[in-house]
């Protein structure tokens, strides 16, 4: 039996037990379950020496199907595409629903050549089902050798390869090292143009060809946030007074959407007057440029503007890996489903309740969120053994806050104190915690309270070796624990008084 069946069959027992990880609609893996799937397939690869292809897609013009034949109709053929795409490929293989209409495909052991014929069988297969009311444009990229930079390099070459499917034409299948000038170490970014007016268009088309980079046109600002939920986009140009939705409506919008709030956006308009700029910066606004805007200042402020886009781009990247890794903890041990969103929430709440400013308040709540994440290292016979743990077993279990720490250090600069929850939220006040004994003020004050709501929070959930205690009975627990010296009274005066309080 061959070892990608095997974890085929895992990865669907996986899918049927833990509903983040796949996609209801279309019966396929969740972009979570995805990320964590193909890191685990490169550290195969840099161990093994084994081959796979990334394959992305998306529908043609789906935006402009779901206004000509409404949202239901729509999700029809979205669960249709699903049960062609299952159909199509290998058991081994592993497909997932992105984002509205992309949809990403991992072919384990699959070369280039047969990664193409894979896709192009997919897009025939589709046309085909559909009777041609639908087609799908491909990109794809072969991961061969050493893996080094995780799988962000190779989401950027399949996403490239199909951005130029889609640019030449749709529905056609592109392999990334077909798209010469381009490299996967040149990725050209896509910059939207909207305005109602074609020649205002035209004009900023004109001036932005001396980069080479790609051009997607809305007309309207409907049309623009439809582009924004299909496409891959780096900047946006967005013209102000247009009929309907203006741009600062438009503006507004993008920002207050989490996938596309880190998009540079930028207002351009006939009004130079400080009310309008206002208004703009209200509204999210990265920028302004007024009308006709110079050659000149375009080029270097979107340059300027793409450089930050692709920094937060890299930023949000391993942030996202990082918390679809935590979340895995809880497929891992079933005995404490929901306890990383408890804790992050009580965690916050005594935080806000102690007056704490907003940055320690924003530790407490990554810290909850990534605070056992370090139990990815554990094994799930420990994680959920139906009793005590042995004290070889305890040794085991006891080293996940380094482990953990390890895994979330590459984002030190971001995380600040919450990489420090990640670390020390076992440690004691008088030095009998782990993994390095810290005592008294050693422990930061979100760590002490860190503590205390990961205690309170496991005392009254049900355990493998026991019932959920009550809140009472959990409470008397911690304070005895602070006077034997171990928690802090302070925040346990405070957990107290949110639990009296019924918050």
């Amino acid at each position: 039996m061959n070892v990608p069946a095997i974890r085929k069959r895992e990865a669907m027992s996986l899918k049927q037990t833990s509903s983040p990880f796949w996609d209801s609609l279309t019966g396929l893996f969740s972009k979570a379950f995805f990320q964590i799937y193909i890191e685990q397939e490169i550290q195969r690869q840099n161990r093994y020496g084994n081959t796979f292809s990334l394959v992305l897609m998306d529908i043609d013009a789906f935006g402009f199907f779901n206004r000509k034949h409404g949202t239901d109709r729509g999700n029809q053929i979205l669960k249709r595409l699903g049960r062609v795409i299952q159909e199509t490929l290998r058991g081994a293989d592993i497909a997932a629903r992105c984002a509205g209409d992309r949809f990403a495909i991992l072919l384990v052991n699959t070369e280039a050549n047969d990664a193409l014929i894979v896709s192009e069988h997919l897009r025939k297969a589709v046309e085909t089902d559909s009777n041609g009311e639908i087609t799908v444009s491909i990109g794809f990229t072969a991961s061969t050798g050493n893996i080094q930079s995780g799988p962000e390099k190779v989401f950027q070459e399949a996403r490239s390869a199909l951005k130029r499917a889609k640019a030449d034409g749709k529905n056609r299948v592109y392999h990334h090292r077909q798209m010469a000038p381009q490299t996967s170490g040149d990725i050209q970014p896509t910059i939207l143009i909207v305005d109602d007016d074609p020649l205002n268009q035209e004009l900023l088309e004109g001036l932005l060809a001396p980069l080479g980079h790609s051009t997607r046109l809305a007309d309207d600002g409907v049309e623009a946030l439809e582009c924004l939920g299909q496409t891959e986009i780096d900047l946006v140009l967005l013209d102000i007074m247009m009929p309907g939705m203006d741009g600062f409506e438009v503006c507004k919008r993008i920002k207050a959407n989490e996938e596309t709030r880190q998009i540079p956006t930028v207002l351009i308009t006939a009004l130079d007057d400080v009310q309008t700029k206002v208004k703009g910066i209200e509204a999210g606004a990265d920028d302004f440029l007024t009308k006709p805007p110079h050659k000149a200042e375009l080029i270097a402020r979107v340059k300027s503007l793409l450089r930050i886009r692709q920094l937060n781009r890299n930023l949000t990247g391993i942030e996202n890996v990082l918390f679809s890794m935590a979340r895995t903890v809880e497929a891992k041990d079933r005995y404490t489903q929901g306890h990383v969103d408890r804790v992050s929430r009580l965690a916050f709440s005594i935080g806000k309740k102690m007056g704490l400013p907003e940055k320690e308040l924003n530790a407490l709540r990554l810290g909850g969120a990534l605070h056992d994440i370090g139990k990815l290292g554990i094994p799930g016979e420990i994680l959920n053994k139906p009793g005590p743990l042995s004290d070889q077993e305890w040794t085991i279990m006891k080293t996940h806050p380094e482990i953990g720490h390890d895994i979330c250090f590459p984002l030190k600069k971001n995380l600040g104190h919450a990489l420090d929850i990640v670390r020390h939220h076992h440690e004691k006040l008088d030095g009998s915690g782990y993994p390095d004994g810290l005592k008294g003020d050693e422990i930061l004050m979100v760590t002490r309270i860190m503590a205390v709501a990961d205690i309170f929070d496991a005392l009254t959930s049900d355990r493998p070796y026991r019932k959920a205690m009550s809140n009472q009975k959990a409470l008397d627990i911690l304070h005895e624990e602070a006077q034997a010296g171990k928690n802090d009274i302070s925040v346990i005066h405070h957990l107290t008084q949110l639990v009296s309080d019924g918050e």
